[in-house]
C-alpha cells in the first residue's frame, strides 16, 4: 500500500473517528485505525466491537492495499506535522512510514488480518431522517439517560419513529424526558419502529452532527446492529438488548395545579439557591402560593436560601421537592430560553414540566419524582 494524501483532509477524518478507539484495552488491534486505500478513496475504521465508525478521505493511490496503525500515536503526529501533502508507505513486518516535508518516520502497525470485522450499512429499509431533528431529539434526552451501568436498558435513549412523527425519551428512575417532533414524515417507515440506542452511540452521533454539514441523518438496522450514515461517515453500534419501561405509563394525567415561569429567570433562581442545597442529594424546595413560586434550600453545613418569582397562581398552596440539578439539565435543554410550565398535583406525585409554547415545533415533556425534604 502507498498513497498521498493532504494532511488537512487526513485530521480531520482521524478527528471524526479516534473517539471510539479505547484508551485502554486488552485487546491491542482495538486501538489502532483499519487504514484501506482502494481507487481513490481512503477508507478509515475505528471500533471498540461496541460500535464502530467508517470514514473516508479523497487520496493519490499508487499502490492499493490495506494495514492498521495506533490510532492515537498516528492522531497525535499528523497534527504536529505542517499543512501539505502527507506519503503514507506499508513496509515489511507491518510496518508503516509516513513521509511530510523533511519528516520522515516509521510507525510500527499490526497485521490486517486480526481487524475485527465491522458490519457493512445495509441497503435495504434505509430511513432519513433531518439532521436537525435528530441534534435536538439527542440534545433533550441524553442527560436524562441512566449511569448506573446494572440498569442495562436505561443505558440508552428509545427511538419512537412513526409515518408522521419521530420521538426520543430516556430515563434514570429518577426523571424521564420525553421529545416529539410531529408532522415528521419518515418515508419506510409503517406503524411503528422502537430502537434502543445506548448512550455512546448518541454522543458519538453528537459529534459527528455537529462536525458535519449533512442535512439528513440516514438510519437503518439490523438483528445486532444500528447504523446512522452522516454524510461520508458511517457510525454503527451494537443494539441495546431488553425492554424499556412503558414510559406513557409514568407520565402524569391529572397535574391541575400549575404555574408558568421565564425558563431563564427560573434557572437564575435554582443556581442561586442551590449553592446552599444539601451537597448529596442537591433538593431544593418548590412552594406555589398567592402569585407566588419560592424557591428555598437548607443545609446545616452551608446555610439557607430563598427566592421568589411573581407567578399567577390562585390554586391551593404547594410544596414540592426536588433535586435541583435535574430541573437545571432539563432547562439547558431548552436553552435556557421562552417559558416553562411546572405542573404538579400533590407533594407525593411526579411533576411535570414542559415548554409553555403551542406553537412549538417540538413538544416536550419532562416527568420528575419529588424528594422528601
Amino acid at each position: 500500500m502507498e498513497i498521498t494524501v493532504s494532511r488537512q483532509e487526513l485530521v480531520k477524518e482521524l478527528t471524526a473517528t479516534q473517539s471510539v478507539v479505547e484508551r485502554k484495552t486488552t485487546i491491542p488491534i482495538l486501538s489502532n485505525f483499519l487504514i484501506e486505500a482502494d481507487g481513490e478513496r481512503l477508507n478509515i475504521t475505528a471500533t471498540d466491537l461496541d460500535q464502530a465508525i467508517r470514514t473516508s478521505a479523497a487520496v493519490k493511490v499508487k499502490k492499493p492495499g490495506s494495514c492498521t496503525i495506533p490510532a492515537r500515536k498516528l492522531y497525535d503526529y499528523i497534527k504536529l506535522l505542517p499543512d501539505g501533502d502527507i506519503s503514507i508507505k506499508l513496509l515489511e513486518n507491518h510496518w508503516v512510514q509516513i513521509r511530510s516535508g523533511r519528516s520522515n518516520t516509521k510507525m510500527v502497525g499490526m497485521a490486517r488480518a486480526n481487524y475485527p470485522q465491522v458490519p457493512e450499512f445495509p441497503t435495504v429499509a434505509v430511513t432519513s431522517i433531518p439532521a436537525a431533528t435528530l441534534k435536538t431529539l439527542i440534545a433533550r434526552t441524553i442527560f436524562a439517560i441512566s449511569n448506573e451501568e446494572s440498569r442495562y436498558t436505561l443505558n440508552g435513549a428509545l427511538m419512537v419513529l412513526k409515518a408522521e412523527s419521530i420521538a426520543m425519551v430516556a430515563t434514570d428512575g429518577h426523571r424521564l424526558s420525553f421529545v416529539e417532533k410531529p408532522g415528521e414524515p419518515l418515508e419506510g417507515i409503517s406503524g411503528e419502529k422502537r430502537v434502543l440506542v445506548p448512550r455512546k452511540a448518541l454522543q458519538e452521533l453528537q459529534a459527528l452532527l455537529a462536525n458535519s454539514d449533512a442535512t439528513s441523518v440516514e438510519f437503518a438496522d439490523d438483528d445486532h446492529t444500528l447504523f446512522f450514515r452522516v454524510g461520508h461517515r458511517t457510525l454503527s453500534s451494537r443494539k441495546l438488548s431488553g425492554q424499556f419501561p412503558n414510559y406513557e405509563a409514568v407520565m402524569p394525567r391529572d397535574n391541575s395545579k400549575f404555574a408558568v415561569v421565564r425558563s431563564a429567570e427560573l434557572s437564575s433562581a435554582i443556581q442561586r439557591v442551590a449553592q446552599f442545597a444539601d451537597e448529596r442529594s442537591g433538593a431544593i424546595r418548590l412552594r406555589l402560593e398567592s402569585n407566588e413560586l419560592r424557591i428555598s434550600s437548607q443545609s446545616t453545613e452551608s446555610g439557607e436560601s430563598e427566592d421568589t418569582i411573581d407567578t399567577p397562581y390562585s390554586s391551593d398552596p404547594i410544596v414540592v421537592g426536588f433535586n435541583s440539578g435535574y430541573i437545571l439539565e432539563f432547562l439547558k435543554a431548552l436553552g435556557n430560553e421562552g417559558e416553562v410550565r411546572l405542573e404538579f398535583k400533590d407533594s407525593q406525585s411526579a411533576g411535570q414540566m414542559r415548554p409553555e409554547d403551542p406553537d412549538a415545533e417540538y413538544r416536550s415533556r419532562y416527568v420528575l419524582m419529588p424528594m422528601r425534604i
